[in-house]
């Protein structure tokens, strides 16, 4: 049986998991992130981590590894990132955790890495055309058409925040432009939303679900009015790609049925007819989809 191990980088934490060629979990390990310590604590850390999971497990024959920012696959560098880890862009990922590991690596994005777990074992398995949407702190997609993932020539496909939406005219993003979906959508800003049109003081998006589940108009008005934006997204993306399957993951998912009713009531409004059924549910796996998925391009590198 093969082994690799899946690694899946963020600017909070950091983990690592042993996996089998069947796509069986056999070990993980997390550890905080060192973000503000820059590149080379992230990466000694990333190298540990790999090094617990696989210690006396046998013989590990290739590393994938899912990051946050626009990651180069050919390369294996990091091309872009925000300042979530201090100066992650420029990094050369591949290269530094194979010197560190003497093992063969593969690269990704966290969000690809995130589509490839589902598509492999959870919420998308079966199908090879899926459409991932994870929905947090920002707003993220990726594109899997015949049981691969679609990069693009920039390695920067599946940013479905940054498509516009009449919803978020006028409003900024957080990538510097405006009118784009993330600005009214994702978690910060439907906490923003809420906190600008209520009196009641929220510690964060849980609490506007919860007030939204107990009637709160405020509450069921920015969660409703969000969903549906993100949907009339969702539904244009499909008409583009075709999807067998929409799986829709990240923190703001879990908002609750009025999240997501709003959601897919946004998605037909724009889909033809012909994607009137195709099926439309959460992620199945949680944290576990990115390790899976990473590990999934190490096995394409063990052969």
């Amino acid at each position: 049986m093969t082994l690799v191990v899946g690694v899946d980088i963020g600017g909070t934490k950091t983990s690592a998991g042993l996996v089998d060629s069947s796509g069986t979990l056999l070990a993980v390990r997390t550890l905080p992130t060192p973000a503000a310590q820059g590149p080379a604590a992230v990466l000694d850390t990333a190298a540990g981590l790999v090094a617990e999971v696989a210690s006396g497990a046998g013989d590990v024959t290739a590393v994938g590894v899912g990051s946050a920012g626009v990651v180069d696959p050919r390369r294996g560098v990091i091309v872009s990132a925000t300042g979530a880890i201090a100066g992650w862009a420029g990094t050369d990922l591949r290269g530094e955790v194979s010197r560190r590991l003497g093992l063969p690596v593969t690269v990704g994005n966290d969000v690809h890495a995130h589509a490839l777990g589902e598509q492999w074992r959870g919420a998308a398995a079966g199908y090879a055309d899926v459409l991932l949407v994870a929905v947090g702190t920002g707003i993220g997609a990726s594109v899997v058409l015949g049981g691969r993932v679609l990069r693009g020539a920039h390695s920067v496909a599946g940013h479905a925040g940054h498509v516009p939406a009449a919803a978020a005219a006028g409003r900024p993003c957080p990538c510097g432009g405006h009118g784009h979906v993330e600005a009214v959508a994702s978690g910060p800003a439907l906490l923003a939303e809420y906190r600008a049109r209520a009196a009641a003081a929220v510690s964060g998006l849980a609490d506007v679900a919860r007030l939204a589940a107990q009637g709160d108009r405020i509450a069921v008005s920015v969660l409703a009015g969000g969903a549906a934006a993100l949907g009339s997204t969702i539904g244009g993306l499909m008409n583009v790609i075709d999807p067998e399957v929409v799986v829709v993951g990240g923190g703001v998912a879990a908002c609750g049925e009025l999240w997501w009713q709003a959601l897919r009531e946004g998605i037909a409004a724009e889909v033809l007819p012909a994607l009137r059924e195709v099926p439309v549910g959460p992620a199945a796996l949680g944290g576990d989809a990115a390790l899976l998925g990473a590990a999934r391009m190490a096995l394409e590198v063990a052969g």
